[in-house]
């Protein structure tokens, strides 16, 4: 596991979400996200893995199959009544699968 791309991803994804919560807090009203806060937060989550995996310069598709494995821990705190600790958790997941990613993308260039 490459643990520099590991923590860079999960930096950028933290702070990527961060901005998006931001922009649609102050622009949505809260009666949005109690409607249509379950299409909007995997929205956001899948969009903000997207740029974090252009940034690292890492294979898109690799990164968002990790975001949607990453943010099943994130559905669960949901349901727990914990949402942003399981933002956090999913986005330390995501990290770690960027991390092997990173590695998987160096061994693929080694091979060709």
């Amino acid at each position: 596991m490459d643990r520099s791309i590991a923590v860079k991803a999960v930096v950028i994804q933290i702070a990527a979400v961060a901005v998006v919560a931001i922009v649609l807090a102050v622009l949505l009203p809260k009666s949005f996200f109690e409607d249509w806060g379950w299409l909007s937060g995997p929205v956001a989550w899948i969009g903000c893995a997207a740029v974090t995996a252009r940034v690292l310069g890492l294979p898109i598709v690799g990164a968002l199959t990790g975001a949607m494995l990453a943010g099943i821990p994130s559905i669960i705190a949901v349901v727990a009544g914990v949402h942003w600790l399981g933002a956090l958790i999913a986005a330390l997941a995501f990290g770690l699968w960027c991390g092997r990613l990173a590695v998987d993308r160096e061994l693929d260039a080694e091979i060709v």
